[in-house]
């Protein structure tokens, strides 16, 4: 077999905005860190328009995150794919009992890919399921997938896209229900 002779086109798109606002004011200790988190993977989402650049889109593969679900049910009309391997990397369980401003937790939990083992390790599996993911996209003989996922997994797949020989766009921190388009 010669390979494939059709472009492949896959579109990367963040999850609408979620309707839950960062904790202010006062500081949070973790425990209330962890409770934001939960709440945050359960709310609803501000819907929006994205742009599918006029692109038939084959195939829609989603996080099963009702966040992600949700966005996808509403940019594809089709069947779409719930997969547990799109899910977001887990954020850092913390347990200490000071307080901090939710902004001082973010950096925790940014430089947690560093100092903390766990993290390094659910960061390494996150890296794991998205070949998994787009193996699994691009065996499938179909032109055009859309990807419907999480921020982080998002510039994990990005630079796997790269990896494997497709041009598409650079973005640090992915915009909420923007297509990124990868073609190879």
């Amino acid at each position: 077999m010669l390979g494939r002779m059709t472009e492949v086109k896959i579109g990367l798109v963040r999850h609408y905005k979620v309707k839950q606002e960062y904790p202010t004011g006062t500081p949070i200790n973790a425990d209330e860190l962890n409770e934001w988190f939960r709440t945050y993977d359960e709310a609803e989402i501000e819907e929006g328009y994205t742009d599918l650049q006029g692109i038939e889109w084959d195939e829609c593969f989603t996080s099963d995150l009702p966040r992600a679900v949700k966005t996808a049910e509403i940019i594809y009309k089709g069947p779409i794919c719930k997969m547990a391997e799109l899910q977001e990397v887990p954020p850092p369980r913390f347990t200490m009992r000071v307080k901090l401003p939710f902004f001082a937790w973010a950096i925790l939990i940014r430089s947690s890919m560093f100092f903390n083992s766990q993290t390094r390790e659910e960061i390494r599996q996150a890296k794991s399921r998205i070949n998994e993911v787009l193996d699994h996209a691009i065996s499938q003989e179909k032109e055009n997938v859309l990807i419907v996922s999480h921020a982080a997994l998002m510039m994990f797949m990005r630079k796997e896209l790269i990896k494997r020989g497709f041009k598409g766009p650079t973005f640090k921190h992915a915009e909420n229900g923007k297509l990124y388009l990868f073609e190879k």
